[in-house]
Formats: C-alpha cells, sequence, structure tokens
C-alpha cells in the first residue's frame, strides 16, 4: 500500500529514493539491533520501548515483525545516513495520505471505516498530527489529556469550552471523542450518533422520548436551542429564555409583553419556563402546552 502511494508522487530526490528501496524490499536481518547502533543515544527513539508499539505482544505485534522498518520502512544503505528513510511529521518529504497509509496498514479496521471521507482527511491532517508513538501513553489516548490535543487546531471550540455553561470536559468527566468520532463517521461533523440527537440521548435518555406532546425543535436537532460546545447563558443555551422562546414563538399569545419589564411573566424567574416546565415533551394528558 506504501509503495503505490510513493509511486504516484512527483516529489524530487528522496521519494524516489524510497520508491527504489522498497521494491528492493532490502529490510535488515538484525532489524532493531541494527537500528539502535546509532539511535539508541535519542531518548525519544528508546521511548518506543515505552509504549504499545515497543512491545512484543503477539506474532503480528510490530516489534514481532520488522520492527523499526515496519513504519520506517526497509534499512537498505541507511546507515551512515547513505539513504533516506520513511519519516513522519511536517518536516516529511511523504504526503499526508502517505503518512497514514503507514498507519493504516496495521490500523485497519471496523472503528476506522470512515476514515478515508473524515473532516481529518479531507484538511490534510496525519496520524502523527494528533498521535504520538514513541511514548509510553499516547496523550489523546487519555481522557484528561486528549481535550488539549484536539485544542492545537480547534481553537474556537476549545474557548466554547471554558465558557461558563459546558460539558465537564476540564474535570475528565469527558472528553471530545465521547461527541465526535476523528477517524470519521457517517454523520456530520464526524459525530459518534446517527445524527446530532442520537448522539446526544447516549447521555441525555431522558430527552429521548417519545412523549405524547412533543416539541417540534427538540425531536428535529438539539443545536437548535443549544450550543453544544459552551455557552455563557444556563445550560449551554443559545440565548436567555424568553429571547430563545420568541425566535419561534413571537406571534404567540404572550407576544404583546415585552421583555425587560421586572412585572413581566415571562422575564420573572425563568421566564417562559416558569409555566411551561416541561419543555423538551410531556406525557400528561393535559400537557399540550408542554405545561405538565
Amino acid at each position: 500500500m506504501v509503495t503505490s502511494f510513493l509511486a504516484g508522487s512527483i516529489n524530487a530526490q528522496p521519494i524516489d529514493k524510497l520508491i527504489e528501496k522498497f521494491e528492493q524490499g532490502a529490510y535488515s536481518k538484525r532489524g532493531a539491533d541494527g537500528c539502535l547502533m546509532c539511535h539508541k543515544r535519542a531518548d525519544k527513539v528508546m521511548a518506543i520501548f515505552d509504549g504499545v508499539h515497543g512491545q512484543v505482544i503477539n506474532e503480528s505485534s510490530v516489534m514481532a515483525q520488522l520492527q523499526c522498518e515496519a513504519c520506517h520502512g526497509p534499512q537498505g544503505k541507511h546507515r551512515g545516513k547513505n539513504e533516506p528513510m520513511l519519516s513522519f511529521g511536517d518536516d516529511s518529504p511523504l504526503t499526508a495520505q502517505m503518512q497514514n497509509s503507514v498507519c493504516i496498514a496495521c490500523h485497519n479496521d471496523t472503528e476506522r471505516n470512515a476514515w478515508h471521507s473524515s473532516a481529518h482527511v479531507d484538511n490534510d491532517i496525519t496520524c502523527v498530527s494528533c498521535h504520538q508513538v514513541h511514548v509510553a501513553n499516547d496523550p489523546v489516548m487519555e481522557k484528561r489529556d486528549q481535550p488539549q490535543v484536539c485544542a492545537n487546531c480547534h481553537i474556537k471550540v476549545n474557548a466554547d469550552s471554558h465558557k461558563r455553561s459546558s460539558h465537564p470536559i476540564d474535570n475528565g468527566t469527558m472528553q471530545c471523542s465521547d461527541c465526535h468520532n476523528p477517524h470519521g463517521s457517517m454523520s456530520d461533523s464526524d459525530l459518534t450518533g446517527f445524527n446530532v440527537n442520537q448522539t446526544c440521548f447516549s447521555c441525555h435518555a431522558d430527552k429521548r422520548g417519545p412523549f405524547l406532546w412533543e416539541h417540534a425543535p427538540v425531536m428535529e436537532n438539539c443545536s437548535h436551542c443549544h450550543e453544544p460546545h459552551g455557552s455563557v447563558n444556563e445550560s449551554l443555551l443559545k440565548s436567555r429564555v424568553p429571547v430563545l422562546c420568541k425566535q419561534c414563538h413571537a406571534g404567540d399569545i404572550h407576544a404583546s409583553t415585552q421583555p425587560g419589564d421586572n412585572q413581566s411573566i415571562q422575564t420573572g424567574g425563568q421566564g417562559c419556563l416558569n409555566c411551561h416546565s416541561q419543555i423538551h415533551g410531556s406525557n400528561h394528558s393535559s400537557g399540550k402546552a408542554l405545561q405538565f
């Protein structure tokens, strides 16, 4: 798979040499021992043995087969830096697709079926942009550390998550991948659920229904009223009640009452919610107005 991607490249010398090395398939008989003759002095290199990629878990694991060359390609005459090896990151001569093909060669499973159509692929994001291999614990795989990794690119979302009302990400109770699949999905925004509502219902099951009396915007899309990543308003609302309600109910029975008056039934306490407390839906026989 790697060779096919390399062969399609029009880049200069390093790519051409890598193609030639893959065609020759001159893998080292010494494996990692040959690599470590020079690279054992680098702590970043040696840290591979602290993580899962450096362990011989079974016969199919990286270190049980081609070892370092499983990711960095056949050694050939690399000793003394005479020939290039596959490298990863921003300084790599390989395109994002080429780099990712190395990882996908092993990590080609059901959790990543939608990777090739994901938002990350569309933006030329590489696996190593998020994942670290030469470490004991990959930060993006840790619940408390993952949001910081995502925040490197998703700056606005990170800012929203620190607003007055937000999901419990800071304390490690939630992580970005609870709602989004970074490797892609069949939903908008790579959501883990079939749509926005199904994703929200995985935690907020009490809002799922079915209800005898349904609130149409709720059934259609939770984000009509809520900002999923954070809001300055209570309960992640897009705006305060009754202003939020007025966006749809401007011509309803209370329309003549101007917000702002302390005596207004709409602005006192919870405004519209003073009466219409079952805003997500009601099963009461008299709950047509979502009051019971």
